[in-house]
């Protein structure tokens, strides 16, 4: 049975993140709300549970689910490195609107879809969130709607869309911002911005110095044109 939860009311907020947090565990899907729009969630590292997310949205495996994280020593623990340049953007950014997409921990076994040996990763700056997350641990989350069909910047929203295939709606009000987040390419020689977002371009740069983009600006002179293996998540 779908239940709901105003997270504006702290004995439903308390209660709403107890049932949502017990439905990931039991391999269900939660919508969340975030810094950017609302996300469904389920556990990472439960393979069925990652296929009923996409099965949702109405997506296939060759778009992946980004991860999201309650702390850093999680997103830490989800990749093989962080590169050269992954810590100082988290210093920067996070939590907050930026995806970071680094080689995934060959170690874990989880199936977040044709990822291709990457994960994309981001720490949301929104604290029900962040409470839902230091509970469950790393989450597989993708916006909280169809595919094709728009982000949903309210729980109202995000009902209409996905119905009962939900077991927890988490209510946290009309999402204040609906730009999505940026995400970064760190599997490169060059960071490379795979999506333009809440997080300029300009901001970047003051952090790593060069980023690619794709119309190849943004560069120190000419450098090799990088790969786009690391796409996974291009909606989180």
């Amino acid at each position: 049975m779908t239940r709901r939860f105003d997270c504006g009311d702290p004995k439903q907020r308390e209660e709403g993140l107890a049932e949502a947090a017990s439905a990931v565990r039991r391999g269900e899907l939660v919508v969340l709300p975030t810094d950017t729009v609302y996300g469904i969630g389920a556990d990472a590292f439960t393979p069925s549970a990652v296929t009923a997310l996409l099965t949702a949205k109405g997506r296939g495996r060759d778009m992946p689910v980004p991860v999201l994280v309650g702390t850093v020593r999680a997103a830490n623990a989800l990749v093989e490195n962080l590169g050269p340049y992954g810590q100082d953007l988290i210093d920067n950014f996070w939590p907050g609107p930026l995806t970071l997409i680094c080689r995934a921990n060959r170690t874990l076994a989880w199936d977040l879809g044709e990822t291709k040996g990457t994960v994309a990763v981001r720490m949301p700056l929104h604290q029900v969130a962040l409470d839902l997350l230091k509970e469950t641990g790393p989450m597989a989350v993708s916006s909280a709607n169809r595919s094709g069909a728009p982000p949903a910047t309210t729980v109202e929203d995000a009902e209409k869309q996905l119905g009962d295939s939900v077991a927890v709606y988490l209510d946290g009000g009309p999402c204040a911002d609906a730009v999505p987040s940026t995400i970064l390419d760190l599997t490169t020689a060059v960071p490379r911005v795979l999506r333009k977002g809440a997080i300029p371009h300009e901001k970047l740069r003051r952090v790593v110095g060069y980023i690619a983009t794709d119309d190849g600006s943004g560069t120190d002179g000419d450098p090799e044109k990088p790969d786009t293996d690391g796409d996974a998540g291009k909606d989180a």
